[in-house]
């Protein structure tokens, strides 16, 4: 319940109450949105990981 309650709170699912019942449904275009930031997020990483190991690899060629 709990990550149900933090989905609801980020508005990436709705929730409806059915009698002692509480149904949630996707909210898909919020999680398109959301895929979309953590997918450039992550080449965004990428990027930098392979910046950083083209850095070390220089420095340990330049080591005599």
């Amino acid at each position: 319940m709990k990550h149900l309650a933090v989905l609801d709170a980020a508005e990436l699912v709705t929730c409806t109450r059915v009698g002692r019942e509480v149904r949630y449904a996707v909210r898909p275009a919020a999680l398109n949105a959301t895929a979309r930031w953590m997918a450039a997020l992550a080449a965004d990483w990428d990027r930098r990981l392979a910046n950083i190991k083209r850095i070390a690899k220089e420095a340990e060629q330049d080591t005599p």
